[in-house]
């Protein structure tokens, strides 16, 4: 076959129609059928989706005066795939940020393209480190905002306010009870970058913006947890005791006013602080409450029309055989009144007050007056104490816990017993949380006081009330408990302390003393707990007394008419001025 001119550009022709038609089919095939696959491999490779995080709600008191809140700090991280010199950027990035060079250079080495090198960053750092890098020309390092909680007061309402972990998940406390109201909502947007790493502003692609925390305000009033907090470590000062705790409490709405627990530890040094100075004593520490209890015994007595207030009681001149097994006064009582059995602190009193009512309707006011339940308080980490039904009690049992033995209560449950007492007979929820607002102060949430029930009636509160006022007397075993121009109602409480394993630590006592002022129109219920003291009025009641007598300067309360007259000029004018 002889090959013409005319042949061989046919051949040509069909060869570049083959060749362009391959072409074209590859094309269609990238383009198309592969398109979303390649697409994919591109975006992971210069389009990243970077989160846009939302601010942590800010955590205040009453007053709005600021508890937690946001320092701006940024994230250090890397994209290996990116960086131009590892080692000079290993040098520069171990200098500046104070991290071990081999820790930095191992992470440098693996290749991945999101790699956290620091977090926590404060600004003046990073942008030195930022500035340095430019400088050198040394890509593949990047910046994040960020935000590091801080509380202002360190150890000051450590308990309540807890912390957050580095992923801003609250712990503990009110961090960790509303976290999913303080937490907010991350935002995120897609960037693009160019082969040296910088983003491509005009690629930047879709975005969603975040949604910052709510405010929490809680009902706590920092000056009066400042006094509080004051008095409680002038009481370790002075008394070394192993344990301490002091609520205060609005009676008629169950607001807590201020709450301190020892040991304590500092919200920014949380790193350091060991497990038992952690714990929030008030909700999750378990005691016997020893004769404060009886205001309970009294009023179940009371409101069942067993007895009234003047009524008396033989109290056996100190020892009563009873089940086998004698009980003791600390002093030989013939006689009381019922308003003296509280007065006197009588155990033979409650006891023989209690056996009239009987197991189960005694059992019945226990259970009324909250006990053996949690209170249902915003924190986490609270216990319900113990209360054992009447079928599994001894034969003495009806005479002991009267007395505030065999029974395991919270210092939260006692003060929110007397605020029974102190309102006219309702038990409240206590309330740790004001309301939840935005920050530009729209509100979400307000936590309105919650009546649980009426425990017992006003008439009966009030004729305890009465009785508790003979406590804070010359005559009761709290007279130190008193403050100059206000009538003082309480009860002392001096248990000998649970062990570990049962039974009774010999020589270690568990002291406290509950009380209102004033007693004719309660602002507030205070109840301090020392444990390992002894003498519940000589130690816990000047406690309350200094406490109380700062928190009715700082409230500006009036003192009583006519104690102002019994009481010295220069004294009156000392209890009248200085508020605020």
């Amino acid at each position: 076959m002889r090959w013409n001119s005319r042949t061989r550009c046919a051949i040509v022709c069909l060869g570049f129609v083959l060749l362009f038609s391959t072409f074209s089919f590859r094309l269609i095939y990238l383009q198309m059928i592969k398109h979303d696959q390649y697409a994919g491999l591109a975006a992971e490779k210069h389009v990243i989706k970077q989160p846009i995080f939302a601010n942590r709600g800010t955590i205040l008191d009453v007053n709005n005066e600021v508890l937690a809140n946001n320092v701006p700090v940024e994230t250090v991280v890397a994209d290996a795939t990116h960086l131009t010199d590892i080692e000079a950027t290993v040098d520069l990035v171990t200098n500046e940020l104070q991290l071990p060079h081999g820790e930095v250079s191992e992470k440098l080495h693996t290749g991945r393209r999101y790699v956290v090198l620091k977090r926590e960053v404060a600004k003046a750092n990073a942008d030195s480190l930022r500035q340095k890098l430019r400088s050198k020309n040394l890509r593949g390092i990047y910046f994040e905002e960020d935000a590091t909680r801080i509380y202002p007061n360190g150890v000051m309402l450590c308990h309540v306010i807890g912390f957050t972990d580095f992923e801003h998940r609250g712990i503990q406390g009110v961090e960790g009870s509303l976290d999913e109201y303080l937490r907010g909502q991350d935002g995120y947007r897609y960037i693009e970058h160019n082969r040296a790493g910088q983003e491509i502003v005009l690629y930047r692609g879709q975005e969603r913006a975040p949604r910052n925390g709510y405010q929490v305000h809680l009902t706590v009033d920092l000056n009066l947890q400042n006094i509080v907090e004051n008095e409680l470590d002038a009481a370790m000062r002075e008394y070394s005791p192993k344990k301490a705790v002091i609520i205060l409490m609005r009676p008629q709405t169950g607001e807590i006013l201020a709450i301190a627990n020892r040991p304590a530890f500092d919200l920014n040094k949380r790193s350091e602080a060991k497990p038992e100075q952690m714990k929030n004593r008030a909700i999750c520490d378990m005691m016997e409450p020893g004769s404060t209890f009886k205001i309970v015994t009294a009023a179940a007595a009371l409101n069942e029309h067993k007895f009234s207030l003047d009524s008396y009681v033989f109290c056996e001149n100190g020892v009563w055989n009873y089940g086998g097994t004698p009980l003791h006064d600390h002093a030989a009582f013939g006689d009381l009144s019922v308003k003296d059995i509280l007065v006197k602190s009588s155990n033979i009193g409650a006891a023989k007050l209690a056996v009239t009512l009987g197991d189960q309707k005694f059992y019945e006011y226990i259970r009324r007056f909250g006990f053996g339940e949690r209170t249902g308080i915003e924190l986490p980490g609270e216990i319900p104490g113990v209360i054992r039904p009447p079928q599994s009690w001894s034969k003495i049992s009806i005479t002991h816990i009267p007395m505030g033995h065999e029974i395991g209560v919270t210092p939260l449950q006692m003060a929110t017993a007397m605020c029974a007492i102190a309102n006219g007979g309702k038990l409240m929820t206590p309330r740790i949380v004001k309301a939840i607002t935005t920050s530009d102060s729209k509100t979400i949430s307000t936590i309105s006081p919650i009546v649980l029930r009426q425990v017992i009636s006003s008439q009966t509160a009030n004729q305890i009330g009465t009785a508790l006022r003979g406590v804070v007397s010359d005559r009761g075993t709290a007279a130190p408990a008193a403050v100059p121009g206000f009538t003082i109602a309480g009860k002392t409480g001096t248990a000998q302390k649970v062990g570990p394993h049962g039974g009774y630590e010999k020589g270690k006592e568990v002291v406290s003393f509950c009380g209102y002022l004033p007693a004719e129109r309660p602002e507030f219920v205070g109840i301090v707990v020392l444990d390992e003291q002894n003498y519940g009025g000589l130690v816990a009641g000047p406690i309350f007394s200094r406490i109380a007598e700062k928190a009715a300067r700082y409230l500006d309360l009036e003192p009583h008419e006519e104690i102002r007259k019994a009481i010295p000029v220069e004294r009156v004018a000392l209890t009248s001025s200085s508020r605020h």
